[in-house]
């Protein structure tokens, strides 16, 4: 299957970026090399760009769209351990990062993988293709971490029931595939929400996101790339849920935040700078046309931050 992903909100992510043609840039993302083309076309001799991502079909796509520009390398590893992956390479600090959080188009397309309930396939849902599946999840966790990991990553409000219907079923014989999961999911909830919208996407979500522990990552990575930014490099952040979302929009406040004295201090003490600068307040969303292109593009919301001078 081909390797299609067609990178979100491209230009708004360049402009924010605001390239230099000789500085240092980091696509912790490579996906399909959408936005590391992007990028490298805009680099010249003396730029420098790090596309690091930690699925191993990525790597190997990304490595060979990649090829035409010199100053591009691809990198396996996961973008939270982008400190590791620059100090392997030489690099102190860069000009830029980009992360295009969530999962690929080529990885919710490709059957085998596990990652939708549209076709039928192994329960996987591996970014890193290692480690722990989503059957081993199903099969093997309390229906009370079922539950909760369902409610929290999956915003499910019938998670409950879900969960209970899934321990129910894995009772005469373990959960393997995609649709035994889809059909349990369908039967958990009413009528009427089946008829709204398709129940498997909420829950399918949770399972991805706690399969490849996406929130310590995004923790840990966010910390990692802004603390490896230059003074006045700039840290782009695409998300497509809203528990990404409020984390990136929370952690990139407390970088902008100056004065940290209890609010009864008559005058301030303790001389905290702020670290960093919001480019957007809001979050940047698609406009219509790539809305109408792009259907991937719906719940999209991009978050740029520059590292001050220290």
């Amino acid at each position: 299957m081909v390797f299609s992903h067609v990178p979100v909100m491209l230009e708004s992510c360049i402009d924010g970026l605001n390239i230099r043609p000789d500085g240092i840039y980091v696509d912790g993302t490579a996906g399909g090399a959408g936005h590391s083309s992007a990028i490298a076309s805009r680099l010249g001799e003396n730029g420098r760009l790090v596309s690091i991502d930690r699925d191993p079909d990525a790597v190997a796509v990304a490595t060979e769209r990649l090829s035409v520009y010199s100053m591009a390398q691809v990198v396996k590893n996961n973008y939270s351990n982008m400190r590791e992956v620059l100090d392997s390479l030489g690099i102190d600090k860069v000009d830029g990062i980009l992360l295009d959080l969530g999962v690929s188009s080529y990885q919710l397309d490709e059957e085998s993988r596990g990652f939708s309930y549209h076709a039928d396939a192994p329960l996987d849902m591996r970014m890193e293709k290692e480690g722990i599946s989503a059957a081993d999840i199903v099969n093997t966790y309390s229906q009370q971490e079922l539950a909760k990991i369902i409610f929290e990553y999956g915003e499910e409000k019938f998670s409950r029931r879900i969960a209970e219907n899934i321990v129910k079923a894995r009772e005469n014989a373990p959960l393997e595939t995609t649709l035994q999961l889809a059909d349990i999911i369908r039967q958990s909830v009413p009528q009427k929400a089946r008829r709204e919208k398709n129940p498997c996407k909420k829950t399918f979500q949770a399972i991805r996101i706690a399969v490849n522990g996406e929130f310590e990552h995004l923790s840990k990575g966010l910390d990692e790339a802004f603390y490896s930014l230059k003074s006045g490099g700039r840290l782009a952040v695409i998300t497509f849920h809203s528990l990404e979302d409020r984390l990136v929009k929370q952690r990139f406040a407390g970088w902008c935040r100056g004065c940290i004295c209890p609010p009864d201090f008559p005058q301030c003490v303790c001389g905290h700078k702020p670290q960093g600068v919001l480019i957007n307040r809001k979050p940047i969303e698609a406009d219509q046309k790539e809305l109408e292109e792009n259907k991937r593009s719906r719940s999209a919301k991009l978050r740029i931050i520059e590292r001050s001078a220290e």
